[in-house]
């Protein structure tokens, strides 16, 4: 490998994320480095090291990286060295912090390093700003309070510089010292500006917001801590080096009273203490996880992974407590026998004191936060909210006819005190045959509403109030009852048969003897039996019978209203839906039948075409909704805030739904969870769309539901690319590619393996860019997608070519051509234009860069026109600024500057391609000899001549 792929594989590696993959990159390039003879390239390999042990969790390898480096930079100073002096002497910071971490390290060396930082900022005409603060973290890890109490006065006073810690790092260490001197409010209010900044340091913002966390506990700010403790864990979670970090929120889960996600946290990141970044980082890990350990229930065990001569096993909690106290203590005792000092060992004491303190701190962004209102009373008329009265004097018949007048108004509290009055007067007691009828016929009722509803139990039930009626006899009774049985009966494939037999007989009987309301009951019981049967036709007509005769009984026309609302929906008849659940609206409102109301609200609710009059139909429902209903209605409620952009407010009913579904113990969280990631996603609130999004896959994972769990990660992917998390993005993408292997799933594979390469890419990782797109092409085509796979041949070319791969990219140029040529047709799409013309210009670029011009322009000859042709206007631009580059190029001037001015003429005033098509046209007035006119160009764009 020549020394130009060194550097390019150098620069390649800077790119990559900080962790074990990038360390071990970096040491096989030094192996390499060292057998040349590029002293100039071992030296950046080292420095670059440096930083990537720092941050990469191996902070003790930096000892020997740095030292190398100082050392080469003082023995025989190089031009090249210049350039990273900057960088040398912010090394020295690394160091400083570092040392105080390892115990085995005596403080001698840490002061002796100080005072070489010192001397080094002094001649280099630096201010001793970052100097007093180490100066102070020094003073502060002994516990020399007064000592360090003047260093940090010194810190503060002295002039930032060139190298001072960022705008976060200083104001976080700030932060540190006033909460642990008592001065929480300080630290709070020092922190708001910072944070309402731009941070964009590899430490920040999670560590002022990890700083914050007592902070905000101890000024009562709840919510500002557990949004800091969501948001700084996330970033903090995936890193090794940040293990001291994740002891505080270890800390912080256990005093907020959420032992159950400590200890979440302590098993997730138990296996790191095995290869701690430093001593000190494991130290403060352990003594937070003891603590955490504690809290939890005795029986729980914890899985510790296999390390050295440890076997994997299931550790008792207690156990496992007491070793990582011990562990803990022994460190510290290391510091502060290194130290001369306790300073240390009272730390650690505190830390594995920690106890949950104050009022429980909800963390978790998938349940709700604060007490739900309470349901609203219920509305006027509402006969159902009304108690029942009894009489003391009625009889048995007047006692089951109350009975029966509340089953028909849907009150099952006034039928069940009715039938316990009943019971305890008469129960017993010689009756008339047709009353003890008619109490087994109510018997059949209760059980219906109960637990059992209509399982074999009603069944039996309505069998004996079937037989005790023909023993009165009573025909008209008993078939009434023997419909009900029927319908029954239709629920279950083995007496189906009789059931429909029975329903029929009924109908047929109330038809000829009975009264309207018996006539219209009957057909209602028919429309259900066969609802049961899913024979939706048929059902349509016996409801559409019943509900012409229904309108004799206000309650028995609701009921029928609702069936019929059931029946339409699932026809798919949207418009009539609308308007029967509209009508069933109005009539459970007149009779005070909420959970019908409830219903036929959400019913309308599905099917309206306004979002807006979703939400209102919805908020109807939820003053009115019984406790079982409250789910449905808050699902639906969040799902139409949705659709009507109001993703803020559909966060809180989401939430409430997936609450309720945890509390009553029913089945379908995850999906509620995968729903609510959604809602937190499109409002913007990316941090807990991706907490709640990792819980839904899990839950859809353990329920076997590998596509919703796919879709899942798919959200979450993006989430992760929007928190700038590229790599978690890139793993999810990477794991969908490899669940969508079949055959039938080649164009989502390809499109999830194109979202990697275009990560990649806007991260200017365009090697590992091109293996993607060049990945999801050979999808694409075995999908027989051709359009996608030219996209797909169009973005890796362009990703080779700014790799830097040019004869890679070169090789690819025809690849590209019969892509492009398989789409080639007298007449095509807006979409086929759009994307050859791109690819034609992706094609010159490649040409322009290995100097073939004349082959460029005879890529773009038509390109841009074609784009205008498709209203695709910047592109049509861009097309035609790089015609006129080339032209340039071509020592063609003249018609550069008619094309540019042409161009120049549509662009928007400041904006980059108007300031590029200036550039341009200055530069070509400047060949044609005209530099007045070019320097004034120049100045109107506010332009320089480089």
């Amino acid at each position: 490998m020549s020394d130009d792929d060194l550097w390019r594989v150098l620069h390649e590696i800077h790119n990559m994320p900080y962790g074990a993959g990038q360390v071990a990159a970096l040491e096989q390039l030094l192996r390499r480095a060292d057998a040349g003879d590029d002293r100039n390239l071992a030296f950046a390999a080292r420095m670059q090291a440096t930083t990537a042990y720092v941050y990469g969790g191996e902070p003790a390898k930096s000892f020997v990286t740095f030292s190398w480096c100082l050392a080469e930079y003082d023995r025989d100073p190089q031009p090249y060295h210049q350039r990273f002096t900057h960088q040398l002497l912010w090394h020295f910071k690394y160091m400083v912090n570092a040392m105080l971490k390892f115990p085995e390290l005596p403080l001698d060396r840490t002061y002796a390093v100080l005072d070489d930082m010192e001397r080094r900022y002094r001649d280099t005409g630096h201010t001793l700003q970052a100097v007093h603060k180490h100066r102070y973290l020094v003073a502060a890890h002994v516990g020399a309070h007064d000592e360090a109490a003047e260093w940090y006065r010194k810190w503060l006073t002295t002039p930032r510089d060139a190298l001072s810690d960022c705008a976060g790092c200083d104001p976080t260490t700030q932060v540190q010292h006033l909460t642990e001197a008592g001065r929480a409010d300080e630290a709070v209010a020092l922190a708001e500006p910072v944070l309402a900044g731009r941070l964009t340091c590899n430490e920040q913002p999670q560590a002022i917001l990890t700083a914050l966390l007592p902070a905000y506990l101890g000024t009562g700010r709840r919510d500002a801590a557990r949004d800091a403790h969501r948001e700084a864990y996330r970033r903090l979670r995936s890193n090794l080096s940040d293990l001291w970090d994740i002891a505080d929120h270890v800390e912080f889960c256990t005093v907020t009273g959420n032992e159950a996600r400590a200890l979440e946290l302590v098993e997730r990141h138990l296996d790191w203490l095995d290869r701690a970044p430093t001593p000190a980082a494991g130290m403060h890990f352990a003594a937070a996880a003891s603590a955490a350990l504690r809290q939890a229930p005795g029986e729980l065990t914890v899985h510790r992974r296999a390390s050295g001569d440890r076997p994997a096993r299931e550790v008792p909690v207690g156990t496992l407590a007491d070793e990582l106290a011990g562990t803990a203590t022994a460190l510290a005792a290391r510091f502060d026998a290194r130290n001369g000092t306790s300073y240390q060992s009272e730390r650690i004491a505190r830390r594995l004191a920690a106890r949950p303190e104050g009022e429980h701190l909800p963390l978790s962004a998938s349940l709700r936060r604060r007490p739900v209102d309470a349901t609203t009373s219920a509305p006027a008329g509402d006969t159902s909210a009304e108690p029942v009265r009894v009489p003391a004097d009625a009889s048995a018949e007047e006692l089951l006819a109350l009975a029966e007048e509340c089953v028909r108004t849907h009150r099952q509290d006034g039928m069940r005190a009715a039938l316990r009055a009943y019971d305890e007067r008469f129960a017993g007691t010689e009756q008339p045959a047709a009353v003890l009828a008619h109490r087994l016929e109510l018997h059949a009722a209760e059980v219906y509403e109960s637990a059992d509803g209509a399982g074999t139990a009603a069944v039996e039930a309505n069998r004996r109030a079937l037989a005790a009626w023909r023993e009165v006899p009573d025909p008209l009774r008993a078939q009434v009852v023997a419909g009900r049985l029927g319908a029954l009966l239709c629920m279950s494939d083995e007496t189906a048969e009789e059931g429909l037999a029975l329903v029929r007989e009924s109908v047929g009987y109330l038809d000829e003897h009975g009264d309207q309301r018996e006539r219209a009951a009957a057909h209602d019981r028919l429309a259900l039996a066969y609802v049961h049967r899913e024979r939706w036709t048929e059902a349509l007509a016996a409801v559409e019978r019943a509900a012409a005769e229904a309108d004799v009984d206000p309650w028995l026309a609701t009921r029928v209203a609702m069936h019929r609302v059931h029946v339409l929906e699932r026809l798919e008849r949207g418009d009539e839906v609308r308007e029967a659940a509209d009508r069933a609206r109005r009539l459970a409102r007149t009779v005070g039948a909420n959970d019908i109301l409830t219903f036929a609200c959400l019913a309308y609710a599905r099917w309206v075409d306004d979002p807006a009059d979703a939400v209102t139909v919805c908020d109807e429902a939820l003053r009115v909704a019984p406790a079982d209903a409250r789910l449905p209605v808050r699902v639906a409620r969040g799902r139409a805030l949705l659709g009507a952009d109001r993703a803020s407010e559909a966060i809180d009913d989401l939430a409430e739904a997936v609450t309720l579904c945890v509390e009553q113990g029913a089945d379908g969280d995850a999906f509620l969870r995968w729903e609510l990631a959604n809602a937190y996603r499109v409002a913007g609130r990316l941090g807990e769309a991706a907490e709640v999004a990792e819980e839904a896959v899990i839950g859809l994972d353990r329920l076997g539901a590998q596509a919703e769990a796919d879709r899942c990660r798919h959200l979450l992917a993006g989430v992760y690319e929007g928190l700038g998390e590229i790599d978690s993005a890139l793993a999810l993408l990477g794991q969908l590619a490899d669940n969508l292997d079949g055959p039938d799933n080649l164009p989502h594979r390809g499109q999830v393996l194109e979202e990697a390469g275009g990560i990649l890419y806007q991260a200017d990782r365009d090697a590992i860019a091109a293996q993607r797109f060049d990945a999801a092409a050979s999808a694409y085509r075995l999908a027989e997608l051709p359009l996608d796979e030219l996209r797909a041949r169009r973005r890796q070319l362009l990703a080779l070519f700014w790799s830097g791969d040019l004869p890679a990219a070169s090789a690819l140029i025809d690849v590209v051509d019969r892509a492009d040529a398989a789409l080639a047709g007298p007449s095509e799409e807006p979409v086929v234009t759009y994307e050859r013309a791109l690819a034609a210009e992706a094609v010159a670029r490649v040409l322009t860069g290995e100097e073939r011009l004349v082959a460029a322009l005879d890529r773009l000859d038509g390109v841009a026109g074609r784009l205008r042709s498709i209203e695709a206007f910047g592109e049509a631009a861009q097309v035609e600024l790089l015609t006129g580059e080339l032209l340039l190029r071509s020592d063609r001037p003249v018609e550069a500057e008619r094309l540019l001015r042409q161009v120049l003429g549509g662009l928007p005033p400041g904006s980059r391609p108007a300031s590029q098509g200036a550039w341009l046209l200055a530069k070509a007035l400047d060949e044609l000899g005209r530099a007045t006119e070019a320097a004034e160009l120049r100045a109107e764009h506010g332009l320089t001549d480089s």
